[in-house]
């Protein structure tokens, strides 16, 4: 079941209760970009002590941030999904930027709404997607809930969020104005991947489920029998803390697994937005409600989904909250 799409509010800084914090963060952010120090993370131990703020949280611009250099990579996959597929230009050429090592965590977003007063899409609409698996319909484990919020993502009744764990029930919308917050961006497809891929010459093949040589996970994925068993050899039933995995080569944490994360990129099939569909020439403008989302989940498992890859990609509704999906931001250099 998919949400009507609403009219996307407007991101402006004018129109934000917390515009004199973002204010404060822009004039920053014109100054000298500095790496901060980065969270001690990467086992089980390290995330569950994390305090989900980074050093230096709101008085440095690229608290939390690492710099990924200018580079080039091949965009998409061979060895996967048929809108993976690249037929087009597969080098790409992508400029340097900020990214969060990190998935935006709950103790950040709190701050942000704190701040600003923000209320969320989902608990303005009163409902969110949530993954609620059904042994008498074992084919529709999605329902559209009410108390199902970023504070609350076991239900209104259940547990608060740890502040250490990705944020999640937030729309793009949502995403885009923590962004602008800061004074920064959801990344495009282009950047999400750059960064995943961390200079990697190998594409990860369909199935081949994130493990190192004794077959122990490597990233927060589904284990067992999508959608009944979980065999938790991760060790999380559901989302994990932020960096409880080994970051990828550039220092990133959870770019696989954990939480789907938004880009600032419409869906609009394919790569190379043809692949032989000749009525697609027709259409002279493309009016998406749908964003790239990246980096599959803990929902992903072998049996069902095996997006818990660099290139892997879906289709989400840019107003629709989910059990599953998070973001982090980049910062632009100047």
């Amino acid at each position: 079941m998919k949400l009507k799409p609403f009219l996307v509010t407007a991101i402006s800084l004018s129109i934000m209760t917390g515009c004199s914090q973002s204010s404060k963060v822009s004039e920053s952010r014109s100054s000298t970009q500095q790496q901060t120090s980065l969270a001690d993370l990467g086992s089980i131990e390290k995330c569950q002590n994390y305090s989900g703020l980074p050093q230096g949280w709101l008085k440095q611009p690229t608290a939390g941030m690492i710099l990924i250099a200018d580079g080039n990579f091949n965009f998409g996959s061979e060895k996967a999904y048929p809108d993976e597929l690249n037929f087009g230009k597969k080098q790409r050429e992508v400029k340097g930027f900020w990214i969060d090592q990190t998935e935006v965590t709950v103790a950040q977003f709190a701050s942000f709404v704190k701040a600003t007063g923000y209320i969320t899409d989902a608990e303005k609409q009163k409902q969110a997607a949530v993954f609620s698996p059904d042994p008498h319909h074992p084919q529709q484990w999605w329902q559209l809930k009410s108390g199902y919020t970023w504070k609350t993502p076991n239900g209104g009744t259940g547990a608060i969020a740890n502040p250490n764990e990705p944020v999640r029930y937030v729309s793009k919308n949502d995403a885009e104005h923590y962004a602008v917050w800061l004074g920064r961006d959801l990344p495009t497809e282009l950047e999400w991947e750059y960064a995943a891929k961390a200079n990697s010459k190998t594409d990860t093949p369909l199935h081949q489920a994130p493990t190192d040589e004794y077959q122990h996970p490597q990233a927060n994925y589904w284990q067992g029998e999508f959608p009944f068993q979980n065999l938790n050899q991760d060790h999380f039933k559901g989302v994990a803390p932020v960096g409880c995995f080994a970051a990828n080569k550039f220092k990133l944490f959870d770019m696989i697994g954990n939480v789907w994360e938004w880009t600032s990129s419409p869906y609009q099939g394919a790569h190379d937005q043809h692949m032989g569909n000749y009525s697609d020439l027709r259409q002279q403008e493309i009016t998406s409600t749908q964003y790239v989302i990246k980096g599959g989940s803990f929902l992903c498992a072998q049996n069902y989904c095996s997006r818990y890859r660099s290139s892997s990609r879906y289709p989400q509704d840019f107003d629709l909250a989910a059990t599953h999906v998070g973001f982090r931001t980049i910062l632009r250099s100047p």
